[in-house]
């Protein structure tokens, strides 16, 4: 019985709907979510039903899998698809052949065509990369893409996230969220049992396939008190061979295709014909599933221990015997079986195979797994799969995986006296500590490389030892040194000819010259990036196009990197190096700042925020900080703490000097002169040893503010020309680069009350709330009549705009109530509340009815029930 197609007319409408709209060339993305056993998979399987018979519906499906099967969804498609993205999917190899084939598939006839990716939370992370690509192209495809996924199993670092984060800012998406059913539904399904539809209803709380399963196993007793319980009792009266049937079917996640089935099954598929008229399973002439993962789960956890090992082993023999099957579910069911030989055998191939499709932190699971039986390899063996497990590892961004393995790794170099491999592991041992944010662990490590290189004799190798210390030096403010070793670095790589170190070492020397002032640096620094482009380095060209933005940033020439930015993030984008690109969204959350879009800066902001990146989490989280405090909203200094957390390891003036600086600002803003004193005096110091002009001038302009004496440099930077008191040719300056708010700022700072009262409508313009109260407590003293009053305090409560009744319906939403409730409570109707709580989640910018209380924190906003 399926209950799950109740209450789901409106879902449908919708769906069909986009896909009339992609027939018309206006392609979109859906987002089916909700718990488990909400009914997604049953609105996916309504969905060919109430479309035109012209469009085409595939459906893949993600496992749940201990280590995912890399591009597993889309190799479901293989034999509803032309024979390219067969080839493509299943070979694996050629991340961008699969790309294409599916933007072919999609994109020709006939039209319209439904991709639906079942169970995205389970996702590998080759098809979560795949799904990127296709997201940022849906809207010039005659097609919609349907994800499905629970949204109650997201935690703040699920893999997820990201794309879905890039799903919120594509053309055309379609939220689907699904409720749970009504009591009258629940009524309906009850209806042909003698259960008691309320009883029902209180054990399920509504959910579709809790209320299915429990009528299901229904009669005169009582009602099983868990799912488990449900779908047990359906076994009931099954002979032992059917039972056996479906526990060995059980262990293998999502679904077992034919080959594998017959392999496994004494007498065949005939086996289970009793199981599925009892709507446990659905046999087809492809593949044999549960009719729901849930049902799967349930028999697989019942099992004992001894038995679930004996039923892997069982699979395990049948997936080695079968030439070409896939490594990564051999090791699923190996590690399932307890076989270590089979994990030690298989494993380092299942790896290799999750790394070649991009799906990184499949491979870095699976050698996590081939580790543990290190005794097995001997050290040289070893020593390479720990540099695997540390490159694999630093590719997802778990740091301190990656510095444990590679420094495992360096010390298994030494014991073989192999001084290349040495060289190149102390080489990669320092850029990992780097990015995980130590500073002299990453310097320590450097030297040696170089140390170690120069005995090895391997120009190559050298050089990019030599390049890595210089962009060491290059970040921690010390010019001269990175532009001794960079140019060191450069000359070994024109003589040996390698592009991409050549474009590496002119990347450093050349933002070295260019932050020290030296005319010669952009040259060089864009000559990195020339090269880098000719000879299709990618990695090489996302940092120079980041260097390039950074530094122009940093000396307020915001048209010019405007002129870089899109480019920038195009390029990133089209070469899938998500990291950079989720870097270069950081910038231009700067640059929005900096402009005064403070909504704007804080989603590009908060991508940062998510990653365990030091050099991106750090000015990621002051711009999150920087938003708050000039809002007088909650939770920013809070956000700096964390902030200093992060720049205080890096031990880099670009990361502590901007933390800094913002927390003089809260310090100033809450009257706490001795705090700005105490927090930026120690690194203005350190500025003015080091050619750091704009953070020497923000740092000094603080030290002003709390009445220090600040000596004078001849700069014409506008927080120099401030500190020295030449406010008006300050703010002409910032008006001239774009800042409103460091606009307002200098002009508050002028004896006329003329130009006060000009700084503050800006203020009041941004929402500048408590630089606006100091303005206004100005304006009073110089005896100033009128003043104005400023925004309304209930605007002042929610900077995203809300009004006073969705103010009231977010607050509802964040005590859980349902749309129906929400219409009870405020005698509203329910079609009412649903516009309300769509606005509501649009404003916020929450991706579900879980996360307002949460969205609403971080935007300072307070609920509040005044109609």
């Amino acid at each position: 019985m399926d209950g799950g197609i109740l209450e789901r007319d409106r879902e449908l409408v919708r769906l069909s709907a986009a896909v009339r709209d992609a027939a018309g060339g206006a392609g979109s993305v859906a987002l089916v979510f909700g718990e488990a056993g909400i009914g997604k998979s049953s609105l996916v399987n309504a969905l060919p039903g109430v479309l035109s018979a012209q469009a085409r519906v595939l459906v893949g499906q993600c496992d749940d899998l201990a280590t995912r099967r890399p591009l597993g969804p889309f190799r479901d498609l293989v034999g509803s698809v032309r024979a390219e993205l067969a080839r493509a999917v299943t070979e694996g190899g050629d991340r961008h052949r699969v790309y294409d084939a599916l933007r072919a598939e999609l994109g020709e006839p006939p039209h319209p065509t439904v991709l639906v990716v079942e169970d995205v939370h389970w996702a590998d992370e080759a098809s979560l990369d795949a799904l990127r690509f296709l997201v940022r192209r849906m809207d010039r495809l005659p097609a919609v893409l349907v994800l499905t996924y629970r949204d109650d199993e997201l935690s703040r670092e699920h893999p997820l996230r990201h794309l879905l984060g890039q799903v919120s800012q594509a053309a055309r998406v379609h939220r689907v969220p699904l409720s749970r059913l009504s009591r009258d539904a629940v009524r309906t399904l009850s209806a042909a049992s003698r259960l008691d539809p309320a009883q029902v209803y209180a054990v399920t709380s509504g959910n579709p396939f809790y209320v299915a399963e429990v009528v299901a196993a229904g009669g005169t007793g009582d009602v099983p008190p868990t799912v488990v319980d449900a779908v047990l009792a359906r076994l009931r009266g099954l002979d032992d061979a059917a039972r056996d049937a479906l526990e060995q079917l059980a262990v293998v996640p999502s679904a077992a295709e034919r080959q594998l089935a017959d392999a496994l099954l004494p007498d065949g598929v005939g086996q289970l014909t009793a199981a599925e008229r009892r709507g446990l399973l659905v046999v087809a002439p492809e593949r044999v599933t549960f009719r729901h993962e849930i049902i799967r789960r349930a028999i697989a956890d019942s099992l004992p221990a001894a038995r679930r090992i004996e039923l892997n082993r069982k699979v395990l023999a049948v997936l080695v015997a079968r030439p070409g099957a896939d490594s990564s579910r051999i090791v699923h069911h190996a590690a399932q079986a307890g076989d270590q030989d089979a994990i030690a055998r298989y494993g380092p191939d299942a790896a290799r195979d999750a790394a070649r499709t991009g799906a990184h932190r499949e491979a870095a699971a699976q050698l996590r797994l081939v580790l543990r039986q290190r005794g097995r390899y001997g050290p040289a063996a070893l020593a390479d799969l720990l540099e695997r497990f540390a490159v694999e590892s630093y590719t997802i961004a778990d740091s301190p995986a990656a510095v444990g393995a590679q420094r495992e790794a360096v010390a298994l170099r030494r014991s073989l006296g192999d001084l290349r491999a040495l060289g190149a592991d102390l080489r990669w041992l320092s850029r990992i500590q780097w990015w995980a944010g130590d500073a002299d662990a990453a310097q320590e490590a450097a030297r040696e490389a170089i140390d170690v290189l120069e005995q090895a004799g391997d120009e190559k190798l050298l050089a990019l030892a030599l390049s890595n210390t210089s962009q060491l030096r290059m970040l921690s403010d010390r010019y001269a040194e990175a532009v001794g070793f960079g140019e060191r670095a450069i000359t070994l790589a024109r003589r040996t000819g390698d592009a991409a170190i050549l474009s590496h070492a002119l990347n450093n020397v050349g933002t070295a010259r260019w932050r020290g002032g030296d005319p010669l640096g952009r040259p060089q620094l864009e000559e990195s990036l020339a090269v880098a482009l000719k000879a299709d380095e990618a990695e090489h060209a996302c940092r120079a196009y980041a260097n390039v933005i950074w530094t122009l940033l940093e000396n307020l020439r915001f048209a010019e990197a405007d002129h870089f930015l899109g480019p920038a993030m195009e390029f990133a984008d089209r070469t899938e190096h998500l990291g950079f690109l989720r870097y270069l969204q950081v910038e231009l959350a700067l640059r929005q700042f900096a402009a005064g879009k403070w909504d704007e800066a804080q989603k590009h902001a908060e991508s940062g925020d998510e990653q365990e990146f030091p050099p991106a989490r750090c000015p990621a989280l002051t711009v999150l900080a920087r938003v708050r405090v000039r809002r007088g909203a909650r939770g920013g200094e809070e956000l700096l703490g964390r902030a200093w957390e992060v720049a205080a390891r890096t031990r880099e003036l670009q990361r502590t000097a901007p933390v800094a600086a913002a927390r003089a600002e809260a310090a100033w803003l809450r009257g706490d002169l001795a705090a700005v004193t105490d927090t930026v005096g120690p690194l203005y110091a350190q500025a003015r040893s080091l050619a750091a002009t704009p953070y020497r001038a923000e740092l000094g302009h603080w030290l002003a503010k709390a009445g220090r004496l600040v000596a004078a440099d001849g700069s014409d930077h506008p927080y120099d020309l401030q500190a020295a008191g030449k406010w008006r040719l300050a703010a002409e300056a910032w008006r001239a680069a774009g800042c409103p708010y460091e606009h307002a700022a200098a002009l508050a700072d002028s004896p006329d009350p003329a130009d006060k009262l000009t700084a503050l409508a800006a203020l009041d313009a941004l929402g500048a709330e408590p630089l606006a109260r100091i303005v206004r407590a100005d304006l009073r003293a110089l005896g100033v009549a009128r003043i104005p009053r400023g925004p309304h305090a209930a605007t002042r409560r929610n900077p995203a705009g809300l009004t006073g009744r969705q103010l009231q319906v977010g607050q509802l939403l964040a005590e859980g109530l349902t749309n129906i409730e929400i219409a009870a409570r405020l005698f509203l109707s329910v079609r009412t509340v649903d516009n309300h709580v769509r606005a509501v989640l649009e404003k916020l910018g929450a991706r579900t009815r879980r996360e307002v209380a949460a969205r609403a924190a971080q935007l300072g906003i307070e609920f509040g029930r005044e109609k």
